[in-house]
């Protein structure tokens, strides 16, 4: 299963909030983690700092808390990526996610995560099925039991029926 990994796991790089202009990396790769920083400033006394690395293979990241303290990964990650990943989680271990911080909270309770977990757990879901879901939200369609869908999706059914009745009349 390694084999199939790339050699760069990830990689992110960003910008200290003003007045600093230092810029820092942050590099998984399959054997190590990598923490650069270059220090930018027009400061006499900071021209002479030359960029820096921290290198640790991934145990030694893990134990080490000051290089953890650097850069917190998880918070740091896109959404989107975020989504991918929480998506092959077990539901209980996307409840106790949920509670770590306030971004994850919203991750684990967003439409498009429990979106992601019904296309991959259900196999087809009809065009007013998505309807249904987009309109009560995934999450809820998820732990809705299969007996109050269809009644939810019959009730959609007639409701729209009698408006297309109205139209027509």
């Amino acid at each position: 299963m390694a084999s199939l990994l790339q050699e760069v796991l990830f990689e992110t790089r960003g910008q200290a909030p003003a007045p600093s202009k230092d810029f820092c990396q942050l590099l998984v790769t399959r054997r190590q983690v990598i923490f650069r920083w270059w220090k930018i400033s027009l400061r006499s006394e900071s021209r002479e700092s030359r960029p820096g690395a921290t290198y640790a293979s991934h145990e030694d990241f893990l134990q080490n808390s000051s290089l953890q303290s650097k850069y917190d990964l998880l918070e740091r990650l896109p959404v989107a990526l975020l989504v991918y990943i929480i998506s092959f989680l077990d539901l209980e271990d996307i409840a106790r996610l949920s509670q770590v911080s306030r971004k994850l909270k919203m991750v684990c309770n967003s439409n498009a995560l429990w979106e992601n977990i019904v296309k991959n757990l259900c196999g087809t879901i009809t065009p007013e099925m998505k309807e249904l879901a987009q309109e009560i939200g995934w999450k809820q369609f998820f732990f809705t039991n299969k007996l109050q869908l269809q009644v939810q999706l019959r009730r959609r059914r007639q409701k729209q029926d009698a408006q297309n009745k109205n139209l027509t009349e």
